[in-house]
C-alpha cells in the first residue's frame, strides 16, 4: 500500500497521506464546494481503489454541492429505505437526536448489497456533530481475506451468498397496507446472488463480501454449515488490526470504497444530536466472482442420498404450473 501521494491536477495540489495500516487516508488540497476537475477525480479514484476510505476535512458542503460532488463520480443511487430528502431523494439526511435516535446502523455492513449491482462508494459529511461519541468504524474486507489461512482461502472459493433487505422490512408493519408496500419492494429487490470472495474491479484484490444486515445464506450449503462460516466471516470486521475508527468533527466528509470495505455506525450519543448528510454512488457492474463459481453438489450437504433433482422437487411442496 502506498503511504503518500503527491500529484498537482488542473490547478490543485492533492496530497493523499495514509492514516492507517491496513485502510484510510486522509486527502488534503482540494476545496470540494468549488468544484473538481476530470483529472482530480481519477486521482482519487485511484486513491479510493488504494486505501478504500479517504477523509477531506474542513469542507463546509451544502446538499447541493455535496451531491454535485458526487456525480462526479457517477450516477447517485436513491436508496429505498432511508430517510431520503423530499425534493432530493439521493440526498439522505441523518438528523439524530433526543426525539429521532439513530436506527439499523449499529451492526457491520456494506451499504445496500442487497442490490444486483450494489454502490461502489459512499460519501458521508458532518453538519453538527458531539465532541465525542458517534464514531464510525471502517473495516477492510481486502485485509481480512489476506489474514485468512491458505486452506481457508481455498475452501471459500467459489462460493455465492443471498442478499436481501431483511432489516428493512421491520418497517413495514403488520398491517394490509405495510404488507402490501413489502410485497411491492421484495418484488423490486429480489434477494441478490454475489460472490462470497469478490475481486475488487480497479486493484484485482480478493476480498470477503459477505455482511451480517443483508447476507441471508450460502448457496448450495445446509443452513446449519451456511450459519456457522457466515458467523465466522462476519467475526472479521471485529479484528482491530483491519479496523479503522473515525472520530468526527463538524464539515469533515468521508468517502469509503462500498465495494471493499465495511462500516459500523456506534450508536454512544444518544441524546446529544447528530446531523449528517449523504449521498452513494451507483455500482458500474455486479460483485465479480474472484474464483469460477462452486458447483452446487460440491457444497451440498451430504446427510441424504436423495439426488439432487428430486430433492429439487421439495417432497412434493413445490408450487404446480399455473398455481
Amino acid at each position: 500500500m502506498t503511504a503518500s501521494l503527491n500529484k498537482t491536477t488542473s490547478g490543485s495540489k492533492i496530497s493523499v497521506e495514509q492514516i492507517n495500516s491496513f485502510l484510510g487516508a486522509e486527502v488534503t488540497g482540494l476545496n470540494l464546494a468549488g468544484g473538481i476537475g476530470d483529472a482530480d477525480v481519477a486521482t482519487l479514484e485511484a486513491a479510493l481503489a488504494e486505501h478504500e476510505v479517504l477523509v477531506f476535512r474542513d469542507q463546509a458542503l451544502t446538499g447541493e454541492e455535496l451531491m454535485a460532488l458526487g456525480e462526479k463520480f457517477g450516477a447517485l443511487s436513491v436508496h429505498p429505505f432511508s430517510p431520503n430528502d423530499e425534493k432530493s431523494p439521493a440526498l439522505i439526511l441523518f438528523r439524530n437526536d433526543e426525539n429521532t435516535p439513530p436506527w439499523g446502523t449499529d451492526v457491520w455492513h456494506s451499504d445496500e448489497t442487497f442490490r444486483k449491482v450494489p454502490p461502489l462508494a459512499t460519501m458521508l459529511h458532518a453538519l453538527d456533530v458531539p465532541r465525542f461519541g458517534g464514531d464510525t468504524m471502517f473495516a477492510s474486507m481486502t485485509a481480512a481475506f489476506e489474514g485468512l489461512s491458505d486452506r481457508m482461502q481455498h475452501f471459500l472459493s467459489g462460493l455465492e451468498a443471498e442478499h436481501d433487505f431483511v432489516i428493512f422490512k421491520a418497517l413495514f408493519g403488520e398491517t394490509a397496507e405495510g404488507r402490501e408496500k413489502l410485497l411491492k419492494y421484495e418484488q423490486e429487490y429480489p434477494p441478490a446472488l454475489h460472490p462470497v470472495v469478490a475481486a475488487h474491479p480497479v486493484t484485482g484484490r480478493k476480498l470477503i463480501f459477505v455482511n451480517p444486515q443483508f447476507t441471508t445464506g450460502i448457496k448450495g450449503m445446509d443452513a446449519a454449515e451456511s450459519r456457522q462460516l457466515l458467523t465466522q466471516l462476519y467475526d472479521l470486521t471485529k479484528v482491530p488490526e483491519y479496523q479503522y475508527r473515525h472520530h468526527w468533527t463538524n464539515n469533515t466528509l468521508v468517502m469509503w470504497d462500498n465495494r471493499s470495505t465495511q462500516h459500523y455506525a456506534v450508536h454512544d450519543y444518544f441524546p446529544k444530536k447528530r446531523y449528517m448528510q449523504r449521498v452513494t454512488i451507483s455500482g458500474r457492474e455486479a460483485p465479480r466472482n474472484a474464483f469460477a463459481a462452486a458447483d452446487v453438489e460440491h457444497v451440498k450437504s451430504r446427510k441424504t442420498r436423495i439426488p439432487s433433482d428430486l430433492l429439487a422437487l421439495k417432497g412434493g411442496h413445490a408450487p404446480t404450473k399455473g398455481s
